[in-house]
């Protein structure tokens, strides 16, 4: 006799519990407590087994049989319902356990053993923050394009452009090592790629006329803050690097004999090693850091505790003490003002120039070619180049040559 929901609605429990038949398998099990259980009896491999398929009420007598008759498909084919049910559920708890910001934090504790900088990582947590309010608690492998894009799209509509665009970049991070690590089959991030707003590139300030330049130098020369920084301070137009390479400069590095420094992939913006020549203005200041700072790991330490460089504001709070606003000169606007100067002199090849600032060639076939090139002409730049600011910096002449913008240069 098929079961009823009057009969099952009307079963009362006793002292043991005791079964309710339906059809082809499927029973109600009340239990003495007053629950009520359906399973399903069935015959796989010659073995009796029986399958859970939900409590009643919350699984009805017509789902109950949808139910039965799934499990006896699956049999039909040859599969076992119990250990399908259970691959399903452990599915589950593995896609619940790999949610957004389990593997957010596996990615960065990743990328902090590769040794990138606390400043990074602190960054790397910030735009984290932004995503995780929406994406954090979700399975990695259930989010969607679309989802993605609205999360962002609530940092672009507050006018944060750019900080869109980098959360952008790293959900995509973090979902390709979702993918490498096999909790992931795609990269949401990719199909977003001209989705968000572009951000307006905003140049670093820089002084770039030859008489104001020199109008620097001499400013420089009378700061009067820490010793070290004064001299990070004064070494920064010479060599031109990016502030977060000065700042993070390590003695290991310098080779002052060969008048050489050599910057690894891992602190270089584009992850290719730059190898900086030094000129003789360079060396003695380097040399004068050395009588502070030779027992430390970097050459331009922290103070406090002195075991860490100095903080990535030095140098900009140094230009502000000399009266420079961020509107007129930056620690990244030396190296504008190096570009802008050596290409106007008319006496470097733009390839040396480019590759002195150690810019990526567009051009993946000829980056690969001239990775090596022009060193001999980086020298003999690099000596002129600190000449050359020297002679600004003691008031030396504007001559006669002039730049395409029609501003003269000094020789």
């Amino acid at each position: 006799m098929v079961l009823t929901d009057t009969a099952i609605r009307n079963a009362k429990p006793s002292d043991k519990p005791r079964k309710m038949f339906d059809e082809r398998g499927l029973f109600l099990l009340v239990q003495p407590s007053g629950g009520k259980l359906w399973r399903l009896k069935y015959y796989y491999l010659g073995k009796e087994k029986k399958l859970s398929i939900g409590r009643y009420p919350d699984v009805s007598l017509k789902v109950a049989r949808e139910r039965r008759d799934e499990a006896r498909t699956l049999l039909a084919n040859g599969a076992d319902p119990a250990s399908v049910k259970a691959e399903i559920a452990n599915e589950r708890r593995e896609a619940a356990s790999n949610t957004f910001s389990s593997i957010a934090e596996e990615y960065i504790s990743k990328i902090e053993k590769e040794g990138r900088e606390a400043v990074t990582i602190k960054k790397t947590r910030w735009l984290l923050s932004l995503l995780e309010p929406d994406l954090g608690n979700r399975p990695i492998t259930e989010i969607t394009p679309a989802e993605l894009l609205t999360t962002l799209q609530k940092v672009e509509s507050k006018g944060n452009l750019e900080t869109a665009r980098r959360m952008r970049s790293l959900s995509g991070r973090i979902f390709r090592h979702a993918v490498a690590t096999s909790r992931g089959n795609t990269d949401p991030s990719a199909l977003l790629r001209g989705a968000l707003v572009a951000p307006t590139v905003t140049h670093h300030s820089a002084i770039l006329d030859p008489v104001k330049v020199g109008e620097l130098l001499r400013a420089i020369d009378g700061f009067s803050g820490q010793p070290l920084t004064h001299i990070a301070l004064r070494l920064t137009p010479h060599v031109f690097v990016r502030p977060g390479e000065l700042r993070r400069a390590e003695w290991s590095e310098f080779d002052l004999k060969r008048a050489i420094w050599t910057i690894s992939a891992d602190k270089m913006k584009m992850r290719d090693p730059h190898v900086v020549p030094l000129s003789k203005q360079a060396l003695e200041l380097l040399g004068a850091a050395h009588v502070l700072s030779a027992g430390q790991r970097y050459v331009f330490s922290s103070l406090y505790p002195g075991n860490r460089p100095m903080s990535e504001n030095t140098i900009n709070a140094a230009l502000r003490r000399l009266g420079y606003s961020g509107r007129e000169m930056t620690a990244h606007g030396f190296r504008a003002m190096a570009s802008t100067l050596l290409n106007e002199s008319g006496k470097w090849s733009p390839d040396a120039i480019e590759r002195a600032l150690a810019h990526k060639d567009a051009n993946a076939v000829r980056g690969t070619y001239h990775r090596g090139s022009h060193w001999d002409e980086r020298v003999e730049m690099a000596q002129w180049w600190s000449d050359y600011l020297d002679r600004l910096k003691v008031g030396g002449d504007v001559v006669s040559f002039r730049s395409k913008s029609g501003r003269a240069l000094s020789t």
